[in-house]
């Protein structure tokens, strides 16, 4: 339902309450009158009708401001199905909250068996579908990073998020978090707000961002908004730096950080790795690992935690030319996005083809048109639904003043929508900073097969004119000016000569500067050259693999009536590339001769690398089959016999018939996905369940 139809609904549901009010008084004034019985009885029908009406209009109203979504079928159920969801991950141990012995800490968890497994499998797939595929160079860096370091990425003066404290406990809360939840629950649970009020608040959500410490407080207090828990008026919004800081050492004189990302450790190898690989662009290079936030007021389970697990690609690439040679392998993809311009509209998203998006501009480049389908791609193949995924592009408030553009790729939970993956082309920022920072050239070359005679641009700061002017300020200004590209010095020329002075973006200070025209000098000299010397642009998709994983729960998870209908199963639908434990082995009775042949299809399962569990209790089939369907376990092996064996399908629970020689092969081509289910339901003889008493009770 796209906001067109949710403004019309709330000003149809204002004009139905606005009739509905009218004939109350014409239903009170009748009684008053003591009008005739008949003449009063239409009133009160024409009143129940009004009523009848504007139920349905808020029932529509709430479908519209919800989004339907398939994972919680409207906001009523959401919570149901997030807490089936939840407290089936905490009681089969894919993950609790840590130290839970000691009343455990908000925002930190522990990945239990299924949990890692899953993890593990997705890690092993990332690593197959972008490392290997790409040919990228992977790095493995410290999580402890010296200040310096992150000094120059900026993270030191601008990684902080905006914080308010309850005036009487002294309780934290992110500032923006507040807000957005008022406007969220006044969107989706008052159905008596205008339409006027419903845009105003959809304004600030889009704005959120973009709100300075000065806004963000003027809005909680013009909304009355105080602490969740206990209502007391809280503090002005200020920065709180997010990053855990610590020193390296015993002496403590170095100070360092544990690290918010692990994208700084290969921009500062970049050198290094160039080297390897050639001296050759464009390269990619890839790493695993923990990034540490100190987060105000973690909450949503692993979507919002203090230690995660990223994965980061920064792809090398000459900023003058972005195409990419597998390009075409992606352009006939189509999939929802959501471009800037249909945001600001209040469209929604839509389905458009990837080749398309980049031809008309919508998607900057080739390169970061060809990792946005690659990440469709990755996603969908773990076994997110592919109607429940889009890629939003970043507002211009939301996107750094160096960035070329920005998508993220969101994943529709029962917390609505998460941004998982991150797809960012960041121009030359990191290696230009790092470069200024440590004084060694972050740079790549094109040697030419021909010297060039090229016009150079010559930027010379004026050093003692801006000393008398910026004093302290000075080598911040004069590295900025160093740094400015031709576009921008040949504009700052023209302004100088025609206006005698320019205001200028100093992004180190983070304000503008006056700049006259006594204070630098630009021109192009020619010169002849064997090479072109560049700092390379860097595209980033970047991966929260947490938030990918909690997603993944909730698309997998449905529940089914058991065999008997007298209670409903959880099972997980996991992909068999993903599931925790491929398959089971379960002996149909406890006899020795069935776990004698158990035994060695374990050993056949192991030596295929076949992730497996044999199940010898004595319950009945059809509860073992509930326990590892509520693992998420794709096939289950039920030994019946000493020659062959049955196999059963988790979701459509068909079953087929395999000799015992041939189990192995089978098992591994398809949760390998070397095979499908379909393939092998043709290939082998089916099996009827009730044949040898395998009920499902």
């Amino acid at each position: 339902m796209d906001a067109v139809s949710e403004e019309s609904l709330r000003r149809a549901l204002a004009e139905k309450q606005s009739a509905i009010d009218a004939q109350g008084n014409a239903v009170r004034a009748l009684k008053a009158s003591k009008a005739d019985k008949s003449e009063l009885q239409g009133a009160i029908d024409a009143l129940n009708a009004l009523k009848l009406g504007k139920s349905s209009l808020e029932k529509k109203l709430q479908a519209a401001v919800t989004g339907g979504g398939p994972a919680a079928e409207g906001a009523l159920t959401r919570e149901a199905f997030r807490q089936a969801v939840g407290n089936t991950l905490e009681r089969r141990l894919f993950y609790i909250p840590s130290f839970k012995i000691y009343g455990g800490v908000a925002g930190l968890y522990d990945y239990g068996p299924p949990g890692c497994a899953v993890k593990s499998n997705v890690l092993s797939f990332w690593r197959q579908h972008f490392v290997l595929e790409e040919n990228m160079l992977e790095v493995d860096c410290p999580c402890v990073t010296p200040e310096e370091v992150l000094k120059a990425s900026g993270h030191v003066d601008k990684f902080t998020d905006l914080m308010v404290k309850d005036e009487k406990t002294g309780d934290c809360h992110r500032a923006d978090h507040l807000l957005k939840d008022f406007c969220n629950e006044k969107l989706q649970k008052d159905l008596t707000i205008t339409a006027e009020k419903s845009q105003e608040l959809k304004h600030v959500l889009a704005m959120l961002d973009d709100f300075s410490s000065e806004e963000l407080g003027a809005k909680i207090k013009e909304y009355g908004i105080t602490a969740p828990d206990t209502k007391n008026p809280l503090s002005d919004p200020y920065p709180f730096n997010l990053m855990f800081q610590t020193s390296i050492g015993p002496s403590g004189l170095i100070p360092g950080y544990m690290r918010p990302e692990t994208a700084q450790g290969i921009f500062v190898n970049f050198k290094d790795l160039y080297y390897y690989n050639g001296n050759k662009l464009p390269f990619a290079a890839a790493q695993i690992g923990q990034a540490f936030r100190n987060e105000i007021s973690p909450r949503q389970g692993l979507l919002r935690v203090r230690e995660f697990t990223l994965a980061e690609i920064e792809h090398f690439v000459d900023p003058e030319d972005k195409s990419h040679p597998k390009y075409l392998e992606v352009e006939n993809l189509e999939f929802l996005m959501f471009p800037r311009e249909e945001q600001m509209s209040g469209q929604s998203a839509k389905t458009i083809r990837l080749g398309d998006a980049v031809s008309k501009g919508i998607v900057n480049n080739e390169t970061l048109g060809y990792f946005i389908g690659r990440v469709y791609l990755f996603l969908t193949r773990l076994g997110i639904d592919k109607e429940r995924l889009r890629f939003r592009q970043h507002l211009a408030n939301e996107m750094a003043h160096y960035a070329a553009d920005c998508w993220d790729a969101e994943i529709e939970c029962s917390y609505g929508w998460i941004e998982c993956v991150g797809i960012a082309d960041r121009s030359a920022y990191d290696l230009r900073a790092h470069t200024e920072k440590s004084k060694v050239a972050l740079v790549a070359s094109e040697k030419f097969a021909e010297p060039k005679e090229v016009e150079k641009l010559v930027i010379t700061p004026v050093k003692k004119e801006l000393g008398l002017a910026f004093k302290k300020r000075q080598k911040n200004i004069v590295e900025a000016l160093e740094a400015m590209n031709e576009k921008e010095a040949m504009e700052m020329k023209s302004s100088l000569e025609s206006k005698g002075e320019v205001e200028f973006f100093v992004c180190t200070l983070d304000k503008y500067e006056t700049i006259k025209k006594n204070m630098v000098s630009i021109s192009k000299e020619k010169r002849k050259e064997h090479q072109r010397v560049f700092t390379p642009s860097v595209i980033e998709p970047s991966f929260g693999i947490g938030r990918i994983i909690y997603c993944l729960f909730e698309h997998c998870f449905y529940t089914r009536p058991s065999k008997a209908g007298d209670e409903q199963l959880n099972v997980f639908r996991f992909p068999p590339l993903v599931a925790p434990i491929k398959c089971t082995v379960f002996p149909l009775v406890q006899n020795q001769k069935y776990e004698v042949v158990a035994t060695a299809i374990s050993r056949s399962l192991t030596a295929a690398g076949i992730s497996h569990k044999i199940d010898v209790t004595g319950t009945s089939i059809g509860k073992r089959y509930a326990r590892t369907d509520e693992l998420g376990v794709p096939f289950a092996i039920t030994v019946d016999s000493t020659t062959s064996v049955t196999v059963r399908e988790r979701d459509s629970k068909d079953q087929i018939r395999v000799n015992v020689e041939e189990l192995a092969a089978v098992m591994r081509s398809v949760t390998e996905g070397q095979t499908t289910w379909t393939d092998v339901w043709s290939r082998f003889p089916h099996h009827s369940a009730g044949s040898t008493n395998e009920s499902e009770d």
